[in-house]
């Protein structure tokens, strides 16, 4: 099975560390001329640069915009017109009591995880579609099928980000542009390896004992027993960007290392 994104541009959002970095890199390896965003400039320059340095023959060119705004959005668009793949990585998570998440908390987490993605999809489908080919590949977590009591928002968000998957696939049916949701679960991305740390620190463990005792206390399911690696993501993501994964759309793709309780 060979992977040729020569001549596609993708675009991953939120791409400059972890999972969407992943992804970007990924990407870049089979061809595709990739758009890495992320807030800050000098951020984007470090994630173009690191790519750069492990492929030099790589495609990658960077977009610095705050993907969560109206502006933002519009400044990606002006500058990236058109893409035949489209990676909506970027979000946000965090614990709060479920009887403590007020309206703001709601609305904050629904404008990055799901309107964000909404906006990019509304621009670049159309031109996929008139395109007759494109990949629009929402990055949704187990937590949409597995609620954490933790953080519920996130969980609904993501849930919410899975069916906006399912209703794109729906409304582009037959014109050869595929939507999919991938399902991730704990990774080991730079803001989970610090968290790790911390937990260790506090514990007066080391870190593959605290994430040993992490999994164990929140999520007991794991059939691999362990964090996930970013690059697992990413392999999935660049098999759904491709042509050979044209007859899946409209899918939940779980990579989430068996947490979720169901087959299927």
């Amino acid at each position: 099975m060979k992977i040729d994104l020569a001549e596609k541009r993708a675009i991953v959002t939120g791409s400059t560390a972890g999972i969407g970095f992943a992804i970007a890199k990924g990407l870049a390896g089979v061809g595709a001329d990739v758009v890495v965003t992320g807030r800050t400039q000098a951020a984007v320059d470090k994630a173009v640069s690191a790519i750069v340095g492990q492929q030099p023959d790589a495609k990658v060119s960077g977009v610095a915009a705050d993907l969560a705004t109206p502006e933002g959005a519009a400044e990606l668009i002006a500058r990236v017109p058109q893409a035949d793949i489209l990676v909506s990585n970027l979000g946000i998570y965090g614990a709060k009591p479920a009887f403590e998440l007020d309206d703001a908390d709601w609305a904050h987490i629904f404008n990055v995880n799901v309107t964000s993605a909404a906006r990019l999809a509304r621009h670049y489908a159309p031109v996929m579609k008139e395109n007759g080919w494109g990949r629009l590949i929402f990055i949704s977590s187990e937590s949409a099928q597995n609620i954490p009591v933790e953080m519920i928002h996130y969980g609904v968000s993501k849930a919410a980000l899975q069916a906006l998957s399912r209703g794109y696939a729906k409304a582009l049916a037959g014109t050869g542009v595929t939507a999919n949701a991938v399902l991730p679960g704990p990774t080991r991305t730079e803001s989970s390896v610090a968290f790790i740390a911390d937990l260790a620190r506090e514990g007066g463990i080391d870190a593959a004992e605290a994430e040993s005792r992490f999994l164990a206390e929140n999520r007991p399911s794991t059939l691999i027993g362990r964090f996930a690696e970013p690059e697992e993501i990413a392999n999935l993501a660049v098999y759904v960007a491709s042509p050979l994964s044209s007859a899946t759309t409209g899918a939940a793709l779980r990579v989430e290392g068996g947490i979720v309780e169901s087959p299927s």
